[in-house]
């Protein structure tokens, strides 16, 4: 073992994590093991601490032989209930579950997986991040997961902070906790803005076609068929004639296509402003069945439509680097 992986692996490099809240992404199965438990009374704990140091000393002054008896009946019951607090938390495994991608300034929730490899029951158990807390109860033998509700504040990968496990069973007198931090991220989608969609362009090879004008109907023949295409003007005759997809093409005919690009926002909007712009107008888009396209610098997506392409398109503006050329 090095050096480095030695420190690392000390109670002191855990003490030193814990105080300045630095952790680093752990991968895989955490079990949650004795030496990364850490046990301390509540307040409630402490009051009732000072009540049988208070009734011990009155059962020594006045020599009370059931005062003896009350105050070491409870003191024991108070000791007993710190193995309870410790035992209920103590080797639960965490794993990484599933993310959800999210916009800007909302919550983006993040699934964690708690398994109980015990036969007895775990009893609330709280899972606390930052603000949110959720609390749970764990079967024995089960794996329960748990979603973790986090807000984003910005565009990009959001890494899941640092999760607190927690619990005050059986009687609240004393907090058992652990930190687990698993390697989990979540894609985060610029904020989108409250813009209308531009105009549509027309290109006209697009078999996906609106008449502009009287006499536009006309049959110019046929082309090999694009996914673009509508079913409508798909050739099934020739298709059965050819084995081949053929599709009809009309003069005078264009297609409805929406171009999204960078270059026809105002000088005047920054850069997360032209992507909250674009974001809106990719869920308009998105919403009205349109084949749209987008263009960013550097990088630039064909016109499509449906679930996946949308999903493509938010990805790019999500990830976008202004540095690109």
């Amino acid at each position: 073992m090095t050096l480095d992986a030695a420190l690392k692996s000390s109670q002191a490099y855990t003490l030193w994590k814990w105080v300045s809240r630095r952790h680093e992404p752990e991968p895989g199965r955490i079990v949650l093991v004795q030496r990364r438990v850490y046990v301390l009374p509540t307040r409630h704990g402490l009051s009732f601490g000072i009540s049988l140091v208070l009734m011990l000393v009155g059962s020594i002054n006045y020599n009370l032989s059931l005062g003896y008896v009350m105050t070491f009946l409870l003191a024991g019951m108070a000791i007993v209930s710190i193995l309870h607090t410790f035992r209920n938390i103590a080797h639960l495994a965490i794993t990484a579950g599933k993310t959800e991608p999210a916009f800007a300034g909302e919550l983006a929730l993040f699934g964690i997986n708690i398994e109980n490899e015990r036969e007895d029951p775990r009893h609330a158990i709280q899972v606390r991040c930052e603000d949110q807390v959720q609390s749970v109860n764990l079967p024995g033998r089960r794996v329960t997961s748990v979603q973790i509700p986090v807000r984003a504040t910005r565009r990009g990968w959001m890494q899941l902070p640092r999760v607190t496990i927690e619990n005050f069973y059986p009687l609240g007198m004393f907090r058992a906790w652990s930190y687990v931090q698993p390697a989990m991220r979540a894609l985060i989608y610029p904020r989108p803005d409250g813009a209308a969609l531009p105009p549509l362009r027309t290109r006209a090879e697009s078999g996906d076609s609106v008449n502009v004008g009287t006499g536009t109907d006309d049959f110019a023949g046929l082309r090999s068929y694009q996914p673009s295409d509508s079913p409508r003007h798909i050739a099934w005759k020739a298709v059965a004639r050819a084995d081949a997809m053929l599709t009809k093409s009309f003069m005078g005919q264009a297609g409805q296509e929406l171009f999204l690009d960078w270059k026809d926002l105002p000088t005047s909007m920054d850069v997360e402003a032209r992507l909250a712009r674009l974001t809106r107008w990719v869920l308009l888009a998105s919403e009205a069945g349109l084949d749209y396209a987008l263009d960013l610098p550097g990088a630039g997506i064909p016109p499509g439509r449906g679930e996946e392409h949308r999903t493509l398109c938010l990805a790019a503006l999500a990830l976008y680097e202004p540095g690109r050329r």
